[in-house]
């Protein structure tokens, strides 16, 4: 499966920027380090002008969405996105294999780190309210403003991390896992 998933994640990457990298691109490509792919997601590190950057590229079904933590790459609109797909499509075994966990398979904290990073809060909130619990009624309860925990959401899929993002995740899937139907 995870075979598949490269090739199938290659092919769209080769889709979505078919040109050659112009140089500022160039400058990028193989610069990556802490490469990771777990599914149809890759994400890597680079250092730019600015700091080092956060660069992450997926694929969900036939959308491939894209972010970048410098300036302008909210939206996967940047250089260091391209570079990340270049870096990938050439040297994808660079790119260390993660495998996704569920919640009751976590024994380690390598697995809790795992399975964080592949829970967006955005996804974790939306199986909250599910439950019947809303973003205000949550962040209250746990003391925090809702606008500073809409921040730390909408941060996080422009690879922006607030320092509570973990300690905000593990709070939510506590009241997954207390407040359940069953």
């Amino acid at each position: 499966m995870a075979n598949l998933d490269v090739k199938q994640l290659i092919t769209v990457l080769n889709k979505s920027w078919p040109h050659r990298p112009s140089k500022k691109v160039s400058r990028y490509i193989n610069k990556f380090f802490d490469c990771q792919k777990l599914d149809t997601k890759i994400s890597g590190k680079v250092n730019g002008n600015h700091g080092t950057y956060t660069v992450t590229i997926q694929l969900k079904g036939r959308i491939l969405s894209s972010a970048c933590s410098c300036y302008i790459g909210k939206h996967g609109s940047c250089h260091h996105c391209e570079a990340l797909a270049k870096t990938f499509t050439l040297r994808p075994n660079r790119f260390q294999e993660l495998e996704k966990r569920k919640l009751e398979e976590i024994t380690t904290l390598d697995d809790l780190k795992i399975y964080l990073q592949s829970e967006t809060l955005d996804n974790l909130l939306t199986r909250l309210k599910s439950r019947g619990i809303t973003q205000k009624a949550f962040a209250e309860s746990i003391g925090m403003n809702t606008r500073h925990l809409s921040s730390i959401k909408s941060s996080e899929l422009r690879n922006r991390f607030y320092n509570e993002l973990g300690a905000t995740k593990l709070a939510v899937i506590w009241a997954l896992e207390y407040f359940t139907d069953d």
